[in-house]
């Protein structure tokens, strides 16, 4: 599994990614995280608005922070 933390590195991607990795550890699973922060290649995941979270290519969240919680019941 992969999970994609789509932003430029603000505060709010921070959270999310500190946030997708304790959803990660609280699941039990593996899987690779990625920072994905150049615009041209968050662009074509067709998102407009970050921070944005992404589980194996496909789009999840665009535009807010989910809790840890939120993402590991995604990731189910």
């Amino acid at each position: 599994m992969t999970i994609q933390i789509l932003g430029t590195g603000c505060a709010k991607c921070k959270t999310l990614h500190a946030n997708a990795e304790a959803a990660v550890k609280a699941a039990g699973i593996h899987a690779v995280m990625e920072k994905v922060e150049d615009i041209q290649e968050i662009i074509k995941f067709g998102v407009m608005m970050t921070p944005a979270l992404a589980i194996d290519g496909k789009v999840q969240v665009v535009g807010k922070v989910p809790s840890a919680d939120e993402i590991r019941r995604m990731l189910a």
